[in-house]
């Protein structure tokens, strides 16, 4: 299954485009699924119809979605009050109602992971409950930067659960009810291990699509200096967690005339001085400003958007061969990152990397968990983090 994520500046007309890349990917004859977060329902407002949190068809061969956040937080929040109901009588706690229950910032991003999970599960065959499958499926996601760190959060979560209840402890359940009498106090039942395990398979699963060499993002951006910043900044998130850009389109291009006024003349050399530097750096489509906005399937088509394309390779981390007889590097690619945006801090067996907004804590491989870091460097867009072997725990033989 192919799975294309659209994202980019807020207001530069993101969900049109996402609607009108799944259109064309329907019309290539993919059976594609066009999901989005959006309560507003701008997506509905691009197709020319409401969509909702049931599947709808909207044009042959698509079917578009809005995860409901409401049912799916109210169900999980109560589920994890029962699994943790001693610990809450054990501090006096009032319990939560469900008609009390409302979604909190961050439910959205939730629900839409999980129909991004579901959606995947079916893989390119119907489900035996007669569930659709599809071969493409496009997301519609937030404005950048909150869309990469919805693409990080099933990572970071699943390393918050294996720090909070790690797996290992499950081997002591027989001693729980011991520990318990010897502390006086409640222990972690049985119940909460098993409920972190769901949780960790679920965003495993998530997890596994976004990583899926199959997965790319498409950026929507103006041409012009704020664009070109926002499409920068954007780029080093994405190289940062090891997504790759399958495409930028740049929306809204104004058409270029010799009697134009001296103002408009001036924005359209701006936006071709934008354009110019983004075909170097990526795969890059023009949509012309057409003077309104879309509305309904056949404005979408007029738009000429493609489907999605091949997706771009990711090459992240990579360990190069021995550069010398004791060195070791590590090379993280991270496009348009500034040298004092860029912090590296090793922290036991892990490495904390932050590029001006964005943070990603990463597991080092096996061998460079025996070596000390000597130094690092940031090149042709590139960070290089050098190695050599610890000798108390990587000894040399003779």
């Amino acid at each position: 299954m192919r799975t294309l994520f659209v994202t980019g500046p807020g207001g530069a007309g993101r969900t049109t485009l996402a609607a009108a890349t799944a259109l064309a990917a329907a019309r290539d004859g993919a059976r594609t699924l066009l999901l989005s977060a959006d309560t507003s329902d701008t997506l509905g407002a691009a197709l020319g119809t409401p969509t909702g949190p049931r599947p709808k068809s909207v044009a042959p061969g698509l079917t578009a979605l809005r995860p409901d956040p409401d049912a799916g937080f109210r169900a999980g929040l109560l589920a994890l009050q029962e699994h943790a109901r001693p610990a809450l009588d054990l501090l006096g706690a009032d319990h939560l109602d469900d008609e009390e229950l409302t979604p909190l910032p961050g439910a959205e991003d939730l629900a839409l992971l999980g129909a991004i999970r579901a959606a995947a599960a079916h893989g390119t065959s119907p489900g035996t409950d007669g569930t659709p499958a599809y071969d493409t499926v496009v997301v519609d996601l937030p404005a950048a930067p909150r869309a990469v760190a919805l693409l990080a959060l099933p990572a970071q979560l699943r390393r918050y659960l294996r720090r909070l209840l790690p797996q290992e402890r499950q081997a002591a359940r027989a001693l729980r009810p011991v520990l318990g009498r010897l502390a006086g106090v409640p222990v972690p039942t049985g119940s909460l291990y098993e409920a972190a395990a769901r949780w960790d398979a679920a965003l495993a699963a998530a997890q596994a699509v976004i990583e899926d060499p199959a997965t790319s993002v498409r950026l929507v951006a103006e041409p012009g200096p704020a664009g070109a910043d926002a499409v920068a900044r954007t780029a080093t998130g994405l190289a940062l967690y090891g997504l790759g850009i399958e495409s930028l389109v740049a929306n809204r291009v104004l058409p270029g005339s010799h009697d134009d006024a001296p103002w408009l003349a001036a924005l359209r050399a701006q936006q071709d001085k934008t354009l110019g530097e983004w075909a170097q750096d990526h795969r890059t489509h023009e949509v012309a400003h057409r003077g309104q906005d879309p509305r309904g399937t056949d404005d979408l088509t007029a738009l000429g958007v493609p489907g999605p394309g091949d997706p771009a390779p990711v090459r992240w981390p990579v360990v190069d061969a021995l550069a010398t007889d004791s060195l070791l590097t590590w090379t993280i690619p991270l496009p348009g990152v500034v040298r004092d945006d860029l912090h590296l801090v090793r922290r036991g067996d892990e490495l904390v990397v932050t590029a001006g907004p964005f943070r990603r804590i990463v597991p080092l491989p096996s061998a460079l968990r025996r070596c000390t870091v000597t130094g690092a460097g940031l090149s042709e867009g590139a960070l290089r983090i050098r190695f050599a072997p610890d000798p108390g725990l990587w000894p040399r033989t003779r």
